[in-house]
């Protein structure tokens, strides 16, 4: 890790959800378990469709009698939307406040001491390397803080940061109302809870843990050369991904795993704009003995 390095964020909002019912409400709706946070504690999850897939992912952060998520800004008024209509009777309030609030990453080794003081911080709960999330007012101005890089310099630092981990981002990585959470990596990123009772779409969610391959997933891939966002990765003439975020020659891509397996069994290279990339292998490793672990399993038979 290096000195603290800050980014502002200019494409996240901020909704808020106060009141004595918020926590019940968001309990019953979203995919991890908030139940018990303290003050300053956030929890990774998303509000899926009753399908299972994704409309919305965010951070749910405590904050006096409720709640901030940070959320994308262009589905923060959809969000809050959204959750008007599970509102019914309970005693919430719902607003979006994204004008309030500047939204920023901040990680490095000085990180708790640059976003001491500065606002609403709390750590990424995905992975420990992504650092802080800090909510600032708007008229803070952090270009030229001490140990930090320069704010309209850093949102391409932090997206380099997201790939090196493999972490994937809802509207760039994944698309909404398309993607289960597995697909996303949310079992593998602390966004959904197995334990926490039921959630609008949690039939689904289970079912898919406990007796489906995933074989789709946001992976890490690379290359020896520059790889271009939105394109597509094909094997031969066959679409089998697509590129999201990228950074130079690493990239994260929506992939489906069997048939890079497939790939990799023919000895077929996979190629994105005519380069040949690599997927992950920690993910394919991960994709391998679950293969394994479902070939193995017993055929029921009809009694």
């Amino acid at each position: 890790m290096s000195a603290a390095k800050i980014a502002r964020l200019a494409d996240r909002g901020v909704v808020s959800v106060t009141g004595p019912d918020s926590e019940k409400l968001l309990q019953g709706l979203v995919t991890n378990d908030l139940e018990g946070l303290a003050d300053g504690e956030a929890r990774h999850a998303a509000l899926l469709a009753p399908q299972g897939k994704i409309l919305f992912d965010f951070f749910a952060v405590r904050h006096g009698d409720g709640y901030l998520l940070d959320v994308a800004l262009a589905k923060a008024a959809d969000l809050a939307k959204r959750l008007a209509m599970y509102k019914l009777r309970a005693d919430v309030t719902i607003t979006d406040v994204s004008d309030s609030f500047k939204v920023y990453a901040v990680w490095g080794d000085d990180s708790k001491k640059l976003a001491e003081g500065r606002g609403i911080s709390f750590p990424d709960p995905r992975h420990p390397a992504l650092g802080l999330r800090l909510f600032a007012a708007p008229d803070k101005n952090f270009s030229t803080p001490d140990h930090a890089e320069p704010e309209s310099d850093s949102p391409l630092a932090y997206d380099a940061l997201r790939i090196e981990f493999g972490i994937p981002e809802g509207g760039k990585d994944f698309e909404f109302g398309d993607a289960y959470p597995h697909e996303a990596d949310f079992d593998l990123l602390n966004g959904v809870s197995f334990t926490k009772g039921c959630f609008v779409g949690q039939e689904v969610v289970a079912r898919m843990q406990n007796k489906t391959l995933v074989r789709k997933r946001a992976v890490k891939i690379s290359a020896n050369a520059p790889l271009e966002a939105n394109c597509e990765i094909l094997l031969g003439d066959i679409p089998v991904g697509r590129i999201g975020t990228a950074d130079g020659t690493h990239a994260i891509a929506m992939l489906r795993l069997d048939r890079v397996l497939d790939a990799e069994e023919k000895n077929q290279p996979l190629t994105a704009g005519g380069i040949a990339i690599t997927p992950d292998e920690n993910a394919m490793s991960r994709y391998r003995s679950a293969a394994t672990a479902r070939s193995s399993q017993p055929t029921r038979t009809p009694s």
